[in-house]
C-alpha cells in the first residue's frame, strides 16, 4: 500500500475532486455526529472549522492506493483507512472516505483538516517518516503486498497485449492501461521529447501523436495499436490523466534537457562508447548490445528497419535515453565500417589495439590487489605481496576474473594462445609500476600518520606518558609500531621513519587483533580534533562512536576536554544514522523517542530545543537536536509525562548491565542485517543487542533467527568461531552502504491538482 499527503488552504477544490469523480463511493465519515449526513454538510463542517486559523495548510487530501491486482472491500478498506487516521494523528478529527474506480488500482481518498476544535493547527511533522511506517505497519496488520521499498525496486507493468485483462467498457480500459504504462515510463526514464516517450511506449502497443490547437498550443494524444486487430482511436492526453497533457508533459521534457547533469552524462557515455570501438577490430552490429552490456554495462537498444540494424539508442542508468547521432558524428555506426562491416564478420578482439594492452594491464593489477586482500595469511604491505608474486601465483585470480573471460571470449579464433602471451608480456612492467605506485602511497601514507600523531600528542589529546610505554596505544589505533627510534606501519617494517623516543617498555604481547576499517576511522577522529576548526575537519560515520569499545585504553586516557568534544561530533553522527534506521518504524514522535531510548539514548528538554543524551557517553555530553526535530517531539500532547518515562528503559539498560557499547554494536549489526555475527555475539559472548523489540522482532522474522540456530550448532566449533571474533568486529564491509530514499510508485494518481489555487487547492 501506498500513502500520499498533500495541503491545501481551501477545501472547496478538494472537496469537487474527491465527491464529484463518476461512480465514487463513500466509505464513511469520522467524528461526525452521524454516517447519514450530506456531503454539503460535511464540507461545511470541515471549511467553518478549517477557517478558524489562517494557515496555508489548512486542509489534508491523503490517498491510500493498494497494488494493481490487490483488492480490499468497502468493509476493510474503511477500517484501513481509520487505522491510518488514528495513527497519522488525525483521529480526532472531522474526515471523510471516499472509494475511486476511475484508476486501475484500487484506492480511497480522505478528506480532513489540520485545525483542530481550538483553532490550533495540529503538531503533525516528519509526516513523510511517519507515512512510510505506518504504511509498513499497515500492510502487516492487514495482510497488504508491501509496497516498493526502494527506487531499484521499481518496475514497469508487466509487457502485455492491452485488449487482454480489461472488465470494464473498453474507453475505460484504454485509459487504465495508458495511464498504468505512461507513468511508470515517465518514473523510469528522464523523458526529453514526444519522440522519445513514443520510442519508449511502443512495446506497449501504444501509439503518441503530437498535436497543436488553434492557438499554437502543444497537446499529445494516445492510441493503443497491438498489431493483432486491436486498435482505439486517439484518445486527448488530459482525458487520459491530468499530468499526462501535452502541456504538463512539455514541463517535464524541458526541466529534464535543461539539468546541468545531461552534459556530464552524455560526455560518460561517449567515451564508454569510444573505449569500446577501440578495443575490438570488429563487431557483429547485432552482438552490439551484448558487447556494450558487458563491457561497460550500458544497456542499449538497436533500432532496426525490417532486417537491417541503422543505429541504436541508449537506454542509460541516469534515466535518460541518447541517440548514437545525438552524441556524435564519430560513433555512429555508418561512419565505422572497418568495425562493423558487412555484418557478417565474427565480433574480435583488436590485440594490436592500445585499449587491449591496457585491459591486460588493469587484469594484472587488480590480481595483485585480490590475491593479497583474499590471502589467508596477509601479512605485510600490498608493495611486499608485489615483489613476491609472479604471473602464476596470480593467474587463478586473473582466469576467475569477468574481464578475462570476456576478453578470452572475444579473442580472434586462432589466437586463443595470444592472451597469456599479453599477460606475460605486460607483466614485469605492470608489477614494477604498481609496485612504485603502492611504495610512494604506503610511505605518504606513514608519514601522514607520523605528522598526526605529533599533532596528537603536542596537543595532549591523550595522556599516554611514554614512562609505562603508554605511548603504543596511540600506535596500535593508528596501524603503525614503535622499534629502536623507528616508527613503521603495525604490519610491515618495509617503511620506516625516524622517531627518536628512546627505548619505551613495551609490553611484548601487544593487544587483540584491531579492525584496519576502525583504524581508518580513528584516523578521521584523530584528523578532526587536532583540526582547529572540526567543522572543517574529516565527516565521520556511525562506526566512530564506537571507538571507545576497540581502543578502550587509548580512549580512556583522553584528555576531558577533548573527549567530549569527540563525544559530540560521534554522537552527532550515529544520531543522524540511527534516524534513518528508524524510519521504517516509525510512526510517531513517541515511537523515535521509544526508539532511541531502547538503544540506551534519552532526550532532556533545554529552554530552546532538545538534546540527546546516551548511557554510553559523560552525562555532561549531548547532541542538540535541529529546529525541525524539536518541533516534531514538542508534538507529544503529553510530552513530560513521555520524557519521565524514559528513565525506566534507561535506568533497566544500566541496571541489567546493558549500557556498554558492545550491546549497541551488537544493535548496529543486527540493522544491517549481518546475522551471523549478531548470532555470535549472542551465543558465545552472550551480548543482546540494544534495540526495541518491534525491530528485533523483524530481523528474527527476517533471517536472524535461522542465523542464531546455526550458531548454536556450531559453538564447540573453536577455529570457527575465532574468525568470527574478527568479523564482529570488523567494519570494513559496513563502510558505504548509504540508504535509499523509499520509493512511491503512485503518480499517476498524484498530479499537480492541488496547485491551482483558482480551484480552491494549493500546496
Amino acid at each position: 500500500m501506498i500513502g500520499r499527503i498533500g495541503y491545501g488552504e481551501s477545501c472547496q477544490g478538494m472537496l469537487n475532486y474527491v465527491f464529484g469523480k463518476e461512480g465514487m463511493r463513500i466509505l464513511g465519515y469520522g467524528n461526525m455526529y452521524s454516517q447519514d449526513i450530506s456531503q454539503k454538510f460535511f464540507g461545511r463542517v470541515l471549511h467553518f472549522q478549517g477557517q478558524r486559523n489562517a494557515t496555508n495548510n489548512r486542509y489534508v487530501h491523503i490517498t491510500l492506493n493498494l497494488p494493481l491486482g490487490e483488492h480490499l472491500d468497502d468493509k476493510t478498506f474503511q477500517a484501513v483507512s481509520r487505522e491510518y487516521m488514528a495513527q497519522m494523528g488525525y483521529g480526532g478529527q472531522p474526515y471523510a472516505m471516499v472509494r475511486h474506480t476511475d484508476t486501475g488500482h484500487e484506492h480511497v481518498h480522505i478528506i480532513t483538516t489540520n485545525v483542530d476544535d481550538d483553532g490550533k493547527v495540529l503538531g503533525i511533522f516528519n509526516s513523510y517518516r511517519r507515512n512510510v511506517a505506518i504504511q509498513r505497519y499497515l500492510e502487516k496488520k492487514f495482510g497488504l503486498s508491501p509496497s516498493p521499498r526502494t527506487r531499484q525496486q521499481r518496475e514497469l507493468p508487466i509487457l502485455r497485449s492491452p485488449e487482454l485483462g480489461f472488465h470494464l467498457d473498453p474507453a475505460q480500459g484504454t485509459k487504465f492501461y495508458l495511464q498504468d504504462v505512461l507513468n511508470g515510463i515517465l518514473q523510469k526514464h528522464k523523458v526529453r521529447s514526444f519522440g522519445e516517450l513514443a520510442k519508449l511506449v511502443r512495446p506497449y502497443h501504444i501509439q503518441v501523436r503530437e498535436t497543436k490547437n488553434i492557438s499554437g498550443g502543444i497537446g499529445v494524444a494516445y492510441g493503443l495499436d497491438n498489431q493483432k486487430g486491436y486498435r482505439t482511436r486517439f484518445i486527448n492526453g488530459s482525458t487520459v490523466h491530468r499530468s499526462l497533457s501535452g502541456p504538463k508533459l512539455q514541463k517535464i521534457f524541458e526541466a529534464n534537457s535543461r539539468s546541468k547533469l545531461l552534459p556530464m552524462h552524455r560526455k560518460r557515455i561517449l567515451k564508454q562508447i569510444e573505449i569500446t570501438y577501440g578495443l575490438f577490430k570488429t563487431i557483429r552490429p547485432k552482438e552490439l548490445a551484448a558487447v556494450l552490456k558487458e563491457y561497460q554495462d550500458i544497456d542499449i537498444k538497436l533500432d532496426r528497419k525490417g532486417d537491417v540494424i541503422k543505429g541504436y539508442t541508449i537506454h542509460d542508468r541516469s534515466g535518460y535515453m541518447f541517440t548514437e547521432r545525438e552524441l556524435g558524428q564519430n560513433i555512429r555506426m555508418e561512419n565505422q565500417a572497418d568495425i562493423f562491416g558487412n555484418g557478417d564478420e565474427p565480433t574480435e578482439i583488436d590485440t594490436d589495439s592500445r585499449q587491449f594492452a591496457i585491459e591486460i594491464q588493469k587484469l594484472i593489477k587488480e590480481a595483485f590487489r585480490t590475491s593479497h586482500l583474499k590471502s589467508p595469511e596477509r601479512h605485510g604491505l600490498l608493495s611486499e605481496s608485489i615483489m613476491t608474486k609472479n604471473l602464476m601465483d596470480i593467474l587463478p585470480y586473473i582466469a576467475t576474473s569477468k574481464s578475462y573471460i570476456f576478453l578470452e571470449r572475444h579473442l580472434p579464433g586462432s589466437q586463443k594462445g595470444l592472451l597469456r602471451k599479453a599477460l606475460e608480456r605486460e607483466f614485469p612492467t605492470v608489477r614494477d609500476g604498481l609496485f612504485q605506485l603502492e611504495t610512494k602511497k604506503e610511505m605518504e601514507t606513514l608519514e601522514g600518520k607520523f605528522n598526526l600523531i605529533g599533532k596528537v600528542l603536542e596537543k595532549g589529546i591523550f595522556d599516554v606518558g611514554m614512562e609505562q610505554g603508554s605511548v603504543r596505544l596511540l600506535f596500535q589505533a593508528l596501524g603503525v609500531k614503535y622499534h629502536d627510534n623507528q616508527l613503521s606501519c603495525a604490519n610491515s617494517n618495509r617503511h620506516t621513519v625516524t622517531v627518536r623516543l628512546g627505548n619505551l617498555p613495551f609490553p611484548k604481547a601487544m593487544e587483540q587483533y584491531v579492525s584496519s576499517g576502525f583504524v581508518r576511522q580513528n584516523h578521521s577522529v584523530l584528523e578532526l580534533l587536532a583540526e582547529k576548526n572540526s567543522e572543517n575537519g574529516p565527516k565521520l560515520t556511525a562506526s566512530a562512536f564506537f571507538l571507545p569499545m576497540i581502543f578502550p585504553k587509548l580512549y580512556e586516557k583522553m584528555d576531558p576536554v577533548y573527549q567530549k568534544q569527540y563525544e559530540n561530533v560521534a554522537l552527532g553522527s550515529y544520531v543522524k544514522y540511527a534516524e534513518g534506521m528508524h524510519a521504517p518504524y516509525e510512526k510517531s514522535p513517541k515511537d523515535y523517542i521509544a526508539f532511541f531510548n531502547a538503544k540506551g539514548f534519552y532526550f532532556t528538554r533545554t529552554e530552546n530545543s532538545f538534546e540527546i543524551k546516551s548511557i554510553y557517553t559523560d552525562k555532561g555530553t549531548s547532541r542538540t537536536l535541529s529546529k525541525k526535530t524539536a518541533l516534531y517531539l514538542n508534538s507529544v500532547p503529553d510530552l513530560s509525562k513521555t520524557l519521565n518515562e524514559q528513565h525506566t528503559v534507561i535506568d533497566g539498560l544500566v541496571k541489567d548491565g546493558r549500557d556498554h557499547l558492545k550491546n549497541l554494536w551488537a544493535g548496529h549489526l543486527m540493522e544491517r542485517e549481518m546475522y551471523h555475527r549478531v548470532a555470535f555475539m549472542l551465543t558465545v559472548e552472550k551480548v543482546y543487542p540494544n534495540l526495541h523489540p518491534e525491530v528485533v522482532q523483524h530481523h528474527m522474522d527476517n533471517g536472524l533467527r535461522k542465523s542464531v540456530g546455526q550458531a548454536i550448532k556450531r559453538q564447540s566449533n573453536i577455529q570457527q568461531n575465532r574468525l568470527l571474533r574478527k568479523g564482529v568486529y570488523a567494519i570494513s564491509s559496513l563502510l558505504g552502504k548509504g540508504q535509499e530514499e523509499v520509493y512511491n510508485g503512485f503518480r499517476d494518481e498524484f498530479t499537480d491538482y492541488s496547485k491551482y489555487k483558482g480551484r480552491g487547492m494549493s500546496i
